[in-house]
C-alpha cells in the first residue's frame, strides 16, 4: 500500500469528515504536480458505496485509472477514447462525454462521484456534467461529490465555490459547490520540494508589446483577433523571441512553448529546428497528438509547441523550459500553464520560466476575482478593521512595500455557524455609496440601498442632472491640495482646493481644533478620500492633514450648486 504525503492525508481527511456532517458539493485546491490521483485513489479506496471518478479528457482518465491499480487495486473505465466501456466494477474512471452517454443503468448506486480538473463545470443545466449529476442523484439524492482543481476560478463567471472554510466568502451568488474545504498554496509545494523551483526571467531580450488588449466581459478572455491583430504588426519581434529561447534551451531536455494562435504556432514552428519540433493544436488528431506526446515524452522532440492545448491533463515530468508567448488572462491560467514544468524528474533541478508577454501575472499571486485595474497595479494583502481578515485586492505599493492604494470595495471575511452551517459575512466596507434617504453605507454599483430600499441614484444620472441645472458646476478636478487658513474669528482650519484644467478651482474648509470636528473631518473626508481604505489615518490639525495629503485620492468629478455669492461642494464622484 502507498504511503500519502502529510498534504494528501490532510485533504482526505478534510473531505471524509466534510461529507460525515454535509452532503453539498465541495472542492479541494491542489497545485497541479501535488498527486490529485493519490487523493482520489485513497478517497475511491476507503469510500464504502461505489465510486465514480469523471475527468473531461482520456488523458486523465487514464492516468487516475493507472494510479489507481498501480497500487494492486481493481477499477473499471467508461471512456470510448480508450476503448472501455466498464458497468459493474466499485470504482469506475470514466469520460463526462461518454459516461453522459451511458444507459440508465450505469448510474446506480454510486455513493460517491469525485470531478477532477472540477472548474470545468459550468452552471449550463443543459451541459454534459449537469445530466450526468442529475442521474446520479435520481438513483441517490445523498450522493456526496467532491470537485479536485488547481484552479478553483473560471474566467467566464468567477469563482467556482461559495465559501471556503478559512473563512473567506468568495460570492453571494448561489453555486453548485458551495465550499472549498481544503487548499494547498503552490509555495508550500515547492518550499518542501514536492516541485521544482521556477525561475523567472522577464522579456529577456524583446518582448510582444500587449498592452493593449482588452479583456472582453462577455468572454472574461482575451479577444483572439485582437491578439492576432497585435502579433502581425509585431511579426518582426518572433524571430528574436524564438532564437533567445533555443539559445536558453541549449542545456534543457524538454521545452514547452504556448502560443497565441495557429498561424503563430506555424511561424513559431518554421523557426525551430524541424528534427526536433513539433506542434500540437485543438484540431490535431487524437492518434497524431499521442504519438507526438509519446515521442515528448521520450525526449525524441526537445521542443513542443501548442496552441491553447496541454494545459491540463499533461504530465511530462521532464519539462524545464516553459515560454510564454501568449497573454494568459489571470493568474489561475498562468499557474496552470507554469504548472507544465514544476514536476520533479531525475536530474532536474529547476524550470526557466521566459515570459515574452509583459502581461507581468505572478507565479505565487492568488486569484483576486476582478480584472487587474492597470499595469502597475499588484496583488496587496489588506486586514479588515472590523473582522480582522486578510484580504487579497488589487492595489499599490511605494518603494518600502506600504500599501498606498488598493481598489477592494468589501471584507470578503465570513464565518459559518456550527450549529445551522449558515454562513454570515462581514458587513464593513471599504469603498460604498451612501444612501440619500437613511445615510447607509452601500456597495458602489447597488441600484437600491440595502437598509431602506430607497433607489440610489446613479453617478452619471447625478451629472446629467447637475449640467441640465443653472445654478450647478460639475468639475473635473485635475489637481488636489491642502493649505492652512484662519476663518473670521482666526482659528484655524484646514482648506481643500480642487483646480480643473484650465486653472479654475472649488474649495471647502474643515475645522480641526477639537475633537468633534475631527470627527467631521473623518466622517466628511477621510473615509471617502482615504487611498488605502481600512487603514486608520488620525488628523487633528491642519497641518497633520498637509503632512498626509499623499494618502488622499482625488475624486473623478465634483458637484457644486450657487450659495449666494461662492459654490458649495454637495457631491463627490470617486
Amino acid at each position: 500500500m502507498y504511503e500519502l504525503r502529510p498534504y494528501q492525508k490532510e485533504s482526505v481527511s478534510a473531505a471524509v469528515n466534510y461529507f460525515k456532517k454535509q452532503k453539498d458539493p465541495a472542492v479541494i485546491v491542489l497545485p497541479t504536480g501535488a498527486g490529485k490521483s493519490l487523493v482520489i485513489a485513497e478517497l475511491a479506496r476507503i469510500a464504502k458505496g461505489r465510486v465514480l471518478v469523471l475527468a473531461h479528457v482520456k488523458e486523465l482518465v487514464e492516468q487516475n485509472h493507472t494510479k489507481y491499480e498501480s497500487y494492486g487495486l481493481k477499477a473499471g473505465v467508461y471512456s470510448a477514447g480508450l476503448k472501455r466501456k466498464d458497468l459493474s466494477s466499485k470504482v469506475i474512471f470514466g469520460s463526462i462525454q461518454s459516461v453522459a452517454r451511458a444507459n440508465e443503468e450505469f448510474f446506480q448506486e454510486f455513493s460517491l462521484l469525485i470531478v477532477d480538473e472540477c472548474h470545468r463545470i459550468s452552471s449550463n443545466e443543459e451541459g454534459q456534467y449537469s445530466k450526468v449529476i442529475d442521474k446520479l442523484r435520481n438513483d441517490n439524492p445523498t450522493l456526496c461529490i467532491l470537485g479536485l482543481t488547481a484552479t478553483p476560478y473560471r474566467l467566464d463567471t468567477g469563482w467556482i465555490y461559495e465559501y471556503h472554510t478559512k473563512g473567506i466568502l468568495r460570492t453571494r451568488d448561489k453555486l453548485f459547490f458551495k465550499k472549498c474545504i481544503y487548499e494547498l498554496p503552490l509555495s508550500y509545494m515547492i518550499r518542501n520540494q514536492y516541485l521544482t523551483a521556477p525561475i523567472k526571467i522577464d522579456a529577456p531580450v524583446a518582448c510582444y508589446d500587449f498592452s493593449e488588449l482588452k479583456i472582453k466581459s462577455d468572454s472574461g478572455r482575451f479577444s483572439a483577433n485582437d491578439i492576432a491583430d497585435l502579433l502581425a504588426d509585431q511579426e518582426r519581434v518572433t524571430p528574436g523571441i524564438i532564437g533567445h529561447i533555443m539559445e536558453m534551451a541549449k542545456d534543457r531536455e524538454g521545452v514547452m512553448i504556448f502560443t497565441s494562435s495557429v498561424n503563430h504556432a506555424k511561424e513559431i514552428m518554421s523557426l525551430l529546428p524541424g528534427e526536433v519540433s513539433e506542434v500540437v493544436i485543438g484540431e490535431t488528431h487524437n492518434s497524431e497528438r499521442d504519438a507526438i506526446i509519446r515521442r515528448f515524452k521520450k525526449k525524441e522532440i526537445k521542443f513542443l509547441v501548442n496552441v491553447s492545448v496541454l494545459t491540463t491533463g499533461f504530465d511530462a515530468p521532464h519539462v524545464d523550459l516553459i515560454a510564454l508567448l501568449r497573454p494568459t488572462e489571470s493568474p489561475s491560467l498562468y499557474q496552470q500553464i507554469i504548472g507544465r514544468g514544476l514536476r520533479l524528474s531525475p536530474g532536474k533541478k529547476d524550470c526557466l520560466i521566459l515570459d515574452y508577454t509583459g502581461v507581468g501575472h505572478n507565479i505565487f499571486a492568488p486569484e483576486v476575482g476582478n480584472t487587474k485595474p492597470d499595469s502597475d497595479s499588484e496583488v496587496v494583502e489588506v486586514l479588515c478593521p472590523s473582522c480582522g481578515h486578510q484580504n487579497n485586492f488589487w492595489g499599490k505599493k511605494d518603494e518600502q512595500e506600504q500599501i498606498i492604494e488598493h481598489y477592494g470595495r468589501k471584507c470578503f471575511g465570513a464565518y459559518e455557524d456550527p450549529d445551522t452551517q449558515e454562513i454570515i459575512a462581514c458587513d464593513y466596507r471599504f469603498r460604498f455609496k451612501l444612501c440619500d434617504q437613511c445615510g447607509e453605507e452601500n456597495d458602489i454599483a447597488a441600484r437600491a440601498c440595502h437598509s431602506c430600499q430607497a433607489v440610489l441614484v446613479d453617478p452619471d444620472k447625478k451629472l446629467r442632472e447637475a449640467m441640465a441645472l443653472k445654478d450647478a458646476h460639475v468639475m473635473r478636478p485635475d489637481t488636489m491640495l491642502f493649505e492652512k487658513d484662519r476663518d473670521k474669528k482666526g482659528q484655524e482650519r484646514l482648506e481643500v482646493r480642487y483646480y480643473d484644467y484650465d486653472g479654475e478651482y472649488l474649495k471647502e474648509y474643515f475645522s480641526l481644533t477639537n475633537p468633534t470636528q475631527a470627527k467631521v473631518f473623518y466622517y466628511r473626508f477621510i473615509r471617502m478620500h482615504n487611498r488605502n481604505p481600512g487603514q486608520d489615518i488620525i488628523i487633528k490639525s491642519a497641518d497633520e492633514a498637509i503632512a498626509k495629503q499623499h494618502l488622499f485620492r482625488m475624486p473623478l468629478f465634483i458637484i457644486a450648486r450657487k450659495k449666494k455669492y461662492f459654490w458649495e461642494i454637495r457631491e463627490k464622484i470617486f
